[in-house]
C-alpha cells in the first residue's frame, strides 16, 4: 500500500464516529495489529497533523463534538446545598446519564475543587479544548451568574448553567401555553416571583423576553418582597426590585395572575389563591414539595392552572425536556455559544409540541386514555419520542440564524433521521412498560420466591411499585434469603407445601378435579398436585387470589407450560398460544414469533400468531409493521415450507388489510429498507422500518433470539405469552433480575388491560 493510501485510510479511521453509536466504547474496528496500528502508532500521527494544520478539524476526526463536560464545586446541590466537590459527584454522574439516555450525549462529569470564581473560570477554560460543551451545575448564586457570563464570554463553545436556564426554558413553554388557555397576555399579567436564586432570576428574564413587563412583577426573597428601598441588594436582584407599597407574599399575590414558585414547600395558603384573579397560573416547582400541595390547590380553585417539579402530578416543569436536547442542537452544528434566540426557539419548540396529537406509546406510559392540550397537559412528557426531533433542530437552526453556527445543517430532513436514529441504542421502552406498570399494579406471585434472584426481582418491584409482590416457596428459605438482602417488607409469603394452607390446597384440588375429573384425574391425586409450586400459582390467578403469575426460573418452558395450559386456559376470542419475544436492538425495539410454544405452525396458525403479537407490539405503543419470513421471497421456493407462510400472508392481506404484513421475505430484505424497496417495491414493507418478525417454525424463532441476544449481547424481554385467559407468564431458565423486573412489569400490564376488557364486557352486557 503507497503511503498516500496509508494516510488516507488513518483519516478515515479517525473521521467522527456515526450518530446513533455509543461513544463510550469503542466505535471502530481494534482486532487486529494493523487496526491498532490506526488507532495509534503509526497511524495516529495523519490527524493529528490535519489538526495541527487546522485546529477545527479536531471536530472531524475526533469525538470531541459529542462531548460535553458537567462541571460543578458542589456549592448548591439539589436541595443539599454546600456539600463539596466530592458529595456532589453522585449528581453529576446522572446528569451526564441523562445526556446520554435522552440525547446520546457522551459527558465526563468534572468536580472543581475551588469556590473562587477565578479559580474556577481558569480551570474550565483550561480543560476546554477537549469538549464541544460545557454544562454548569449547582453552582451557588451569585458566583453562577459571574461563572457563566465570563465562560460564555471567553470560550467559543455552547456554556450553560442548567439551574439558571433549563427551569427557565421549561416554565416559559409551559407559561405560554397556559397564557393561552387562560386567554391571557404575557405583556398584560401581573406576576408574582418566589424565590432569587439563580433559576428564579433565568425565568424572569427569559419571561420578560417574550414580553412580560418589568413593572408587572414583584419578585420575592427569604425576607420578603425585594423593593427598591431595601439596602444591600445584589445587582440581580435589583434588577427586579419592585416601587410598590407591598411587603409580603399574601399581598402580593392580590389579583396576581401568575405565581411562580422556585422557593420553598407550603408558603402558599388556600386564602392567597383565592385572592388570586380569575384562571390563576400557579407554578408551585419547589421540590420535593411544592409551595402548595397539588390537590389542594385545585380543590381550593377549579379554575386553577397548575403545575409543580413533581413526577406524579400533571404538568411536571423537568428540566430534562430541555438541556439534553439544546446541547444536542447547539453541538450538531457547531454553536459557539448558547444564546437568547437558540433557548428562545426550545421554548417554542416545546410549547408548539404540547397543542400536537399525543403518540399512543405516550398515552400509554402515562396510563391516559387521551392527553391533549389542556389545563393538565400544557408541556410535553419526558417520555415523548418526538422531543428529539422537534427541539434540537430549532435550536440549530436559532443558532445559524443568530450566526453563532460553525456547522450548518443543509438537509433537514436527514438530520431529524440522524436525531431518531440515535434513540435507537437508547431502549426507553423499558422505562415506559415499568412507568405504565406503577400506575396500577397488580398482584404478582412469584412461583419460584425462595431462589435468591428472583426475591431481589420481587424487592425491586415491590420498592419501586411496579407489583405486589406474593412470595411462592419454602418459608423458612424465602424469610432467610429476605434478611440476607434486607427485604423487610410485609409481604405474602405462601408454602404450598405447609399445614397452614391445607383449607386452601383443599379448596384448589376441589376446583381441579372438577374440572379433570372426566381426564383420569382423582380428588386425590388433584391434593396431591396441589403441592406443587406452579400448579398452586397457576390456581392462584385462576380463582383471583392473585392477578398474575411468574415462573420458569428454576425449571424448564415445558414443565411449567403444562400447568399453565390445564388451569388457565385459552382466552375467549384465542385458538392458540404463542409467545413472542422482544429484543432491545440498535435499530430498536424488535418483536420475534413464536420463540417457545409452537413447533411447527399451519398456514392458519401463523395468521394467529401474527395477529396476536401485533395486540403485543400495541400494547408497547407502537404500531406493527411484521414480515413474515422464510428462506425464499415472494413465491421463489415451491417448497410447503414457504408455501404456509404466502398462505398466511395472503389470508392477512384480505382479512385484515390494514395490517401493515407482507412476506413471505428472507430476513436481510425484511431488515434493510433500501435492498427491500429496490428488489421488490410493490411490498407493502417497502420503505418501511419493520420491527416485528414472524418465523415459519419454532425452530428458526428460538434459535434466532438467543443468537442475538449472545453475539450482540441485545437485552430480551419474554418470552410473552399470549392467548391466554389470565396474566401468565413464564421467564427464560435462569433469567437475570433485570429479565425478571421487565417480565413483572408485563405481567402487570397484561393484567391491567384483561381487567380493562373484563369491565367493557360487563358494561356492554348490562347496557
Amino acid at each position: 500500500m503507497s503511503k498516500q493510501s496509508k494516510r488516507r485510510e488513518a483519516l478515515v479511521y479517525h473521521a467522527k464516529p456515526t450518530p446513533g453509536k455509543i461513544q463510550v466504547v469503542p466505535t471502530k474496528k481494534y482486532a487486529s495489529q494493523r487496526d491498532l496500528s490506526l488507532a495509534y502508532s503509526p497511524g495516529v500521527a495523519e490527524p493529528c497533523l490535519e489538526i495541527a494544520k487546522d485546529v477545527n478539524n479536531v471536530y472531524k476526526y475526533t469525538a470531541k463534538g459529542n462531548l460535553v463536560a458537567v462541571i460543578s464545586n458542589g456549592t448548591a446541590v439539589l436541595g443539599l446545598g454546600n456539600i463539596g466537590p466530592e458529595a456532589s459527584k453522585p449528581v453529576m454522574e446522572g446528569k451526564g446519564l441523562l445526556f446520554k439516555i435522552f440525547a446520546d450525549i457522551d459527558v465526563f462529569d468534572i468536580e472543581v475543587n475551588t469556590e473562587n470564581i477565578e479559580e474556577f473560570i481558569q480551570t474550565v477554560k483550561k480543560i476546554s479544548p477537549t469538549f464541544g460543551g460545557i454544562n454548569l451545575e449547582d453552582i451557588k448564586a451569585p458566583e453562577a451568574f459571574e461563572i457563566e457570563r465570563r465562560l460564555k464570554e471567553e470560550l467559543d463553545i455552547p456554556v450553560m448553567h442548567d439551574d439558571q436556564h433549563g427551569t427557565a426554558i421549561i416554565s416559559a413553554a409551559a407559561l405560554l401555553n397556559a397564557l393561552e388557555l387562560a386567554n391571557k397576555k404575557i405583556d398584560q399579567v401581573q406576576i408574582v416571583i418566589s424565590g432569587a436564586g439563580a433559576a428564579a432570576i433565568s425565568c424572569t428574564r427569559l419571561y420578560q423576553a417574550f414580553g412580560a413587563k418589568r413593572e408587572h412583577i414583584v419578585m420575592l426573597d427569604s425576607k420578603g418582597v425585594i423593593k427598591q428601598d431595601r439596602d444591600n441588594l445584589t445587582s440581580e436582584k435589583a434588577e427586579f426590585a419592585t416601587n410598590r407599597n407591598i411587603d409580603t407574599l399574601e399581598e402580593a399575590m392580590k389579583h396576581a395572575d401568575v405565581f411562580i414558585g422556585l422557593s420553598q414547600a407550603n408558603i402558599v395558603t388556600p386564602e392567597m389563591l383565592l385572592s388570586m384573579a380569575k384562571n390563576p397560573i400557579v407554578f408551585a416547582m419547589a421540590n420535593p414539595d411544592p409551595e402548595i400541595d397539588y390537590q389542594l390547590a385545585i380543590d381550593t380553585r377549579e379554575d386553577i392552572i397548575m403545575a409543580t417539579g413533581r413526577s406524579d402530578n400533571p404538568n411536571q416543569v423537568n428540566n430534562v425536556l430541555g438541556f439534553p436536547f439544546i446541547f444536542r442542537g447547539a453541538l450538531d452544528v457547531r454553536a459557539t455559544k448558547i444564546n437568547e434566540a437558540m433557548k428562545m426557539a426550545a421554548v417554542k419548540a416545546l410549547a408548539k409540541l404540547a397543542k400536537e396529537p399525543v403518540p399512543e406509546q405516550v398515552n400509554i406510559a402515562y396510563g391516559e386514555t387521551r392527553l391533549t392540550f389542556g389545563r393538565d397537559y400544557i408541556i410535553p412528557k419526558p417520555f415523548d419520542p418526538r422531543l428529539i426531533a422537534e427541539v434540537p433542530p430549532a435550536v440549530a437552526k436559532a443558532a445559524m440564524e443568530s450566526g453563532v453556527a460553525k456547522e450548518p445543517i443543509e438537509n433537514w430532513t436527514k438530520y431529524k433521521d440522524e436525531l431518531l436514529e440515535r434513540l435507537g441504542s437508547d431502549n426507553k421502552i423499558v422505562r415506559l412498560l415499568l412507568n405504565r406498570a406503577k400506575i396500577n399494579p397488580k398482584r404478582v406471585v412469584f412461583a419460584e420466591a425462595d431462589h435468591l434472584d428472583v426475591l431481589k426481582a420481587a424487592q425491586i418491584v415491590h420498592d419501586e411499585g411496579i407489583a405486589i409482590p406474593i412470595l411462592l416457596g419454602r418459608r423458612d428459605a424465602i424469610e432467610k434469603l429476605k434478611e440476607e438482602i434486607e427485604f423487610d417488607a410485609d409481604v405474602e409469603i405462601i408454602d404450598p407445601k405447609s399445614d397452614e394452607e391445607e383449607a386452601r390446597k383443599n379448596t384448589y384440588a376441589k376446583v381441579y378435579w372438577n374440572q379433570r375429573n372426566r381426564r383420569g384425574v382423582t380428588l386425590y391425586s388433584a391434593q396431591k398436585i396441589m403441592r406443587e409450586r406452579n400448579y398452586f400459582a397457576a390456581m392462584m390467578v385462576n380463582e383471583g387470589d392473585a392477578d398474575a403469575m411468574i415462573s420458569g426460573f428454576s425449571r424448564s418452558y415445558p414443565s411449567v407450560v403444562k400447568p399453565v395450559l390445564e388451569l388457565i386456559g385459552l382466552a375467549p376470542d384465542s385458538t392458540r398460544v404463542a409467545t413472542t419475544n422482544v429484543m432491545m436492538t440498535k435499530r430498536g425495539p424488535m418483536f420475534l414469533s413464536d420463540t417457545a410454544i409452537n413447533i411447527n405452525p399451519s398456514a392458519e396458525d401463523l395468521t394467529k400468531i401474527a395477529q396476536m403479537t401485533a395486540g403485543v407490539v400495541k400494547m408497547f405503543g407502537m404500531e406493527p409493521v411484521m414480515a413474515m419470513i422464510s428462506y425464499s421471497n415472494f413465491g421463489s421456493s415451491k417448497n410447503q415450507t414457504a408455501i404456509k407462510v404466502r398462505e398466511a400472508v395472503n389470508y392477512l392481506h384480505k382479512r385484515h388489510p390494514n395490517l401493515l404484513v407482507d412476506g413471505e421475505l428472507q430476513a436481510d430484505f425484511a431488515l434493510n429498507r433500501e435492498m427491500l424497496q429496490d428488489t421488490f417495491p410493490f411490498s407493502k414493507l417497502a420503505g418501511k422500518k419493520v420491527n416485528t418478525l414472524i418465523f415459519p417454525n419454532l425452530e428458526s424463532a428460538n434459535i434466532t433470539y438467543k443468537l442475538m441476544k449472545e453475539l450482540n449481547n441485545s437485552d430480551s424481554i419474554g418470552p410473552i405469552m399470549m392467548g391466554l385467559r389470565k396474566p401468565v407468564h413464564i421467564l427464560q431458565l435462569d433469567a437475570s433480575v433485570d429479565e425478571i423486573v421487565n417480565m413483572t412489569a408485563i405481567a402487570v400490564i397484561d393484567a391491567q388491560q384483561k381487567e380493562k376488557k373484563e369491565l367493557e364486557n360487563k358494561a356492554a352486557v348490562e347496557k
